[in-house]
């Protein structure tokens, strides 16, 4: 539930305050400001930190998550230079494909209780589902053309 009702908030910001200011900017600024608060996934990490989850999380599937966010954030730390568009795709793959797991893993019951994540549970309920948003807009920059950002109602200004 807490997923669900998290995505659907963070989509209503999306949607009124994100988009509108991303119509404004140039296509690479707009990457930029999508790709940037990735480099936080790095707190993925503590889920292999003793006493922060609990002792029955298997280490398979902490290892899984703490890994393939801290990969994410090193891929979205791209700078201007050759090659960066691929280093943007490859991070929207990745931390996609990464992030997707992660819920699948939760969502269908092959993950462990939510008991095993203690502390680190806010991370995939609360942190999670806006890290999914930007993915998809990046898509959508990537692949609508220089100034495309999908229209989801005027602009409010």
């Amino acid at each position: 539930m807490s997923v669900l009702l998290n995505s659907a908030a963070f989509g209503v910001v999306t949607t009124l305050s994100i988009v509108p200011r991303l119509r404004r900017v140039e296509r690479d600024d707009a990457l930029v400001a999508l790709v940037v608060p990735h480099t936080f996934r790095f707190t993925g990490l503590s889920f292999l930190v003793p006493g922060v989850v609990a002792p029955s999380l298997p280490m398979a599937i902490a290892a899984l998550a703490a890994y393939g966010d801290a990969v994410a954030a090193i891929l979205a730390l791209r700078r201007r230079v050759s090659g960066a568009m691929g280093l943007v795709w490859l991070f929207n793959v990745w931390g996609t494909v990464d992030l997707v797991q992660a819920f699948s893993q939760g969502l269908f019951g092959v993950g462990p209780a939510a008991s095993a994540l203690d502390a680190a549970f806010s991370i995939p309920t609360a942190v999670g589902p806006p890290r999914l948003v930007p993915h998809g807009l990046i898509v959508s920059l990537r692949l609508g053309g220089a100034r495309s950002v999908p229209a989801q109602g005027p602009d409010p200004r």
